[in-house]
Order: structure tokens, then sequence, then C-alpha cells
């Protein structure tokens, strides 16, 4: 009975260590009120190209090589956006990840070749050591994301 209590608060007390220290103001932190759903933009993304906009979500991953990436969960269910900082200014602890944020920056659309599209999926498999098949790749591709300027993170 005492084992299972001991590894009862040995777990809780590893858990609330995980998530401590996240929560605050990254980079300029935030000035706009009023939250831009994440499916609006992708629903009519030349409205809100080179314009800032607050946007709020999960972070379901982090980059793990130098927290210079989040995505953020979507309003919408199976949608997910990229936010990327300058590397250095902004730092994402991996501890982020399951946390609520709230992220203020300029939506960006990135064009990419063919080439580009097998270069930049190379990448991105390579930081997660996974295996990539170029042939996956069909064509051009454009892809929206945010630059992030600051975010809150709860």
């Amino acid at each position: 009975m005492k084992l299972r209590l001991v590894l009862f608060l040995l777990i809780l007390f590893c858990s609330a260590a995980a998530h401590a220290g996240v929560e605050g103001v990254y980079g300029k932190g935030i000035t706009l009120t009023e939250v831009t759903p994440v499916s609006a933009i992708y629903d009519a993304p030349q409205d809100y190209v080179g314009k800032k906009v607050l946007i709020e979500g999960m972070i379901i991953e982090v980059c793990a090589a130098r927290g210079c990436w989040v995505y953020l969960s979507s309003d919408r269910p199976f949608e997910k956006i990229r936010v990327k900082v300058t590397d250095g200014e902004i730092v994402f602890p991996i501890a982020a990840q399951g946390h609520l944020a709230k992220v203020e920056g300029v939506v960006q659309e990135i064009r990419r070749s063919r080439e580009q599209v097998i270069a930049w999926r190379k990448h991105l498999a390579e930081e997660k050591g996974a295996p990539f098949d170029p042939a996956t790749v069909t064509g051009p591709e454009v892809t929206y994301r945010l630059r992030g300027l600051g975010a809150v993170i709860d």
C-alpha cells in the first residue's frame, strides 16, 4: 500500500515538474485582442497574407532541435498551423506541448517547387528521425504559416 502511494506521488510530482515553468510571455508578447480562427485563415488565406493576427490553440508539436517552431491546433478538427519564429528570438520549450497558447504574428504564404518540397520534407523527416520517400511528392506546394512575433502560453 505504501509503495503504491509513493509511486502515485512520484508520478504526480514528475508530471507537475514537466509542466512547470512553461507558462508565460514569449518574444514581444501579444498586443491584439481579437482572435482570428485558424480555420478562417485557411478558408480565405489571401485575406490574411501579410497581416498581423492573433491565433489560439493547443501546442501539439514543438521543434525538438531549437524550439524555433510549434504547431498550434486549429478550431477545426484535424487541422493545424505552423508557427515559425526567428531562431533565438523566441525559444519554445519542448514541455510547452499540450499547453494552450495565443500567438501573434504575420500570416505568410510559402510557395515551393517540387524540388523544394522534396528538400523540405526530407529535412522534416531528418528532424524526426523518420523515413522519407521523395516519390510521395507529386508537385509544387503552397502552404501558410504564421511568422510568430510573440506568444503567451497558459
